[in-house]
């Protein structure tokens, strides 16, 4: 990978992660289900009451899918630790930081877009208002990508223990906090008729203050994990 460009390098590793993702379905088909399970259970719990439902839809969806996002965290890196060929591409010429984004899009291609199809039909079976579904397919499209981004500084430094997803959760966790309060707090705000544009806009300095910074701190985590 060494004899190729950055842009090469880029596009073989993301190729690279989807090909073995499409070779073990299984793997990547759990935070999906997950997903899925879980806000079709919310209904049998509360009771299936339209209005309680359509209140708490935001919440019950977003919830959901930060715990998916969190469940396919741990397959970004460790794969990669197992057979090696970590280290390799911590060898590479090629900077480090980049090769993480390569492989946090791959991490984001296969879980997050698969919850951004699937989300407009279960906000209808929880009968969110037509006026709040475009805008929770916005704030998905935004703030998972910022799920990956920041995950995956936790995945680097949990790597080499071999029980790390305690630890990973706690974590994460923390920091997943203020996209879960601000994408639900707009499409809540959406349903109800108001302006939502600042919540829009602070997750997308969420995502390009993730984009700046994440590929860095992972690529740090990864050598201090590796030493």
């Amino acid at each position: 990978m060494n004899r190729l460009s950055l842009s090469q390098a880029f596009i073989y590793l993301l190729r690279r992660d989807l090909t073995l993702a499409v070779r073990n379905r299984a793997e990547f088909a759990n935070p999906l289900l997950f997903f899925i399970l879980v806000i079709t259970l919310f209904p049998l719990a509360v009771g299936a009451v339209p209005e309680l439902l359509a209140r708490i839809a935001p919440g019950i969806i977003w919830v959901a899918a930060l715990l998916a996002a969190m469940l396919s965290l741990d397959s970004i890196f460790r794969s990669d630790f197992d057979d090696g060929s970590l280290e390799q591409l911590l060898m590479s010429a090629h900077p480090m930081p980049v090769l993480v984004l390569a492989k946090v899009a791959a991490h984001w291609l296969v879980t997050g877009i698969p919850l951004l199809l699937v989300s407009p039909l279960l906000a209808e079976m929880l009968g969110m208002p037509q006026a709040a579904q475009g805008i929770l397919l916005l704030t998905i499209l935004i703030g998972t990508p910022i799920l990956s981004l920041v995950g995956s500084i936790g995945v680097a430094l949990t790597v080499g223990l071999p029980k790390g997803g305690i630890i990973l959760s706690l974590l994460v966790l923390p920091l997943y906090v203020p996209v879960l309060i601000f994408a639900s707090g707009a499409i809540e705000g959406a349903a109800g008729g108001l302006d939502v544009s600042a919540q829009i806009y602070m997750l997308l300095a969420f995502l390009f203050l993730s984009i700046s910074l994440s590929p860095l701190a992972t690529a740090a985590a990864l050598r201090m994990s590796m030493s």
